[in-house]
């Protein structure tokens, strides 16, 4: 059952936190349609000087935008989201979302929040959301 906009402040928090699997790119390249070989392509990721493949940026804000949407128990709830892309996620990586409520006001929370990798390293900075809920 979602949540009602009373039952939010501003100062609360929340987080998720998602290990990002060895096939996680592959399997975002087949559901997204993107098979950038940066992606699906160790070899190839290496030689550009990557290191090896990453995930897709996309399938990175997917996860903060699921944070934002348990926090408010309704994926209707999330109605904008803006992130910057701050880092690469790899293979095996940890993220975790943070983030906190900063502003209730109309019906609609506004949130911020980061994301970061198992090391503390941002791979999502600068973001925010506004979730609109029923009274």
């Amino acid at each position: 059952m979602s949540k009602k906009i009373n039952e939010i402040h501003a100062g609360d928090a929340f987080e998720l936190k998602q290990s990002v699997g060895k096939y996680a790119p592959f399997f975002y390249a087949g559901a997204s349609g993107d098979f950038n070989p940066i992606h699906i392509d160790v070899d190839f990721a290496k030689m550009v000087g990557l290191g090896g493949n990453i995930l897709q940026g996309l399938c990175t804000m997917a996860y903060a935008a699921r944070a934002n949407v348990e926090f408010a128990d309704d994926p209707g709830a999330l109605k904008r989201i803006k992130v910057r892309f701050s880092a690469p996620v790899r293979p095996d990586d940890k993220v975790i979302v943070q983030g906190t409520v900063t502003a209730v006001e109309g019906g609609k929370a506004t949130t911020q929040f980061v994301a970061v990798n198992q090391k503390g390293e941002e791979v999502i900075s600068m973001a925010t959301a506004e979730l609109e809920l029923d009274e």
